[in-house]
């Protein structure tokens, strides 16, 4: 597949450029981006991950979101540099909360950011986003990938921030969140990294790949496309059979398509998802259809359920200014 650019090396930064000249509220420090005024007065909320997942990751560095994101380069993670610079810029001596997907690189160079931070004085606590439950079982859920249920994470953590929480408490409330997040997803077709020679994976005509990870990682089963109905069903009955701590009879459910796949595929889905969630008695009170988290012109999607109770979906509803937000 042919692609928009300039040069693979630029690719970054000229969409950083682009990104900032179309949101005013945003400014940049070379892969460092936060919000211009400051953000929030309490708790910061900083993110970070590679680039190619657009409006995940830097996308929700938005009002009620995020206060800044460390940018990578494409399904990269950020360097050590530009998580430190991030952390320093949305400080503002109410302590910091890192929250991002649970991956090697990433979770290397912010620990090692943080370190360097605190030599200063800025206290950090770390939420890792582990929604992915095609990536290991429930007995190793610590290793489980993030992915769009991260999303999910950054409005709650925003919110709980909004609402004065302290450092521990914000914190307290995304872990908790985390602990009551799914996601599964499944691709029909590969992406192109700029730069590339080919795609990354291969997927015959015909076939799909469930649980399919968002950078091509190996899922659970390949076989021939499924019909909508029964991949609604299959996907539906995997989070529900995925152990929570408190499950309860209302959720938040988000369909994302992970760039190709179109909105009317995903509200296809939609529909069948919610009727076997209401066979069980299980209210879907925060619906969310639409581009969260992408992986560049990968076809396919993921969904990713909340079990909520009275304060998560509080933190869902609060207000907020994100573009990419629309629920």
């Amino acid at each position: 597949m042919a692609k928009v650019m300039n040069t693979a090396d630029a690719y970054v930064d000229e969409l950083l450029d682009g990104l900032i000249l179309t949101d005013p509220r945003l400014t940049r420090d070379g892969r460092a981006v936060t919000l211009k005024d400051g953000g929030r007065d309490g708790v910061a909320i900083v993110s970070g991950g590679g680039s190619g997942h657009f409006p995940l990751f830097v996308g929700y560095t938005a009002p009620g979101f995020i206060d800044g994101c460390a940018v990578g380069d494409v399904f990269a993670g950020p360097s050590v540099a530009s998580c430190e610079a991030t952390i320093r810029a949305a400080d503002n001596g109410q302590g910091v909360l890192l929250l991002y997907g649970n991956y090697g690189g990433d979770k290397m160079n912010f620990d090692m950011a943080a370190e360097m931070v605190d030599l200063d004085g800025i206290r950090c606590e770390t939420v890792l986003g582990t929604d992915d439950i095609a990536s290991a079982g429930p007995e190793d859920a610590a290793k489980r990938r993030g992915v769009a249920g991260l999303v999910l994470l950054y409005k709650i953590a925003g919110a709980a921030a909004d609402r004065g929480d302290d450092l521990d408490a914000v914190a307290a409330a995304t872990r908790d969140a985390a602990a009551h997040t799914r996601s599964i997803g499944m691709a029909t077709s590969a992406c192109i990294v700029p730069g590339s020679a080919g795609p990354s994976f291969e997927l015959a005509k015909g076939e799909m790949e469930l649980g399919m990870g968002i950078h091509g990682e190996p899922g659970i089963w390949r076989d021939t496309l499924r019909s909508a109905d029964a991949l609604a069903d299959e996907m539906i009955g995997r989070l529900l059979d995925d152990p929570v701590p408190s499950p309860t009879k209302r959720v938040a459910l988000m369909l994302n398509s992970l760039g190709a796949t179109p909105l009317e595929e995903l509200l296809i889905l939609y529909r069948r998802a919610a009727a076997k969630l209401k066979e069980q008695g299980i209210e879907v009170v925060l619906p969310a259809v639409g581009h969260f988290a992408t992986s560049m012109e990968m076809g396919g999607l993921s969904m990713s359920m909340m079990y909520l109770d009275d304060m998560r979906e509080a933190l869902l509803r609060a207000p907020s200014d994100c573009r990419y937000w629309k629920v």
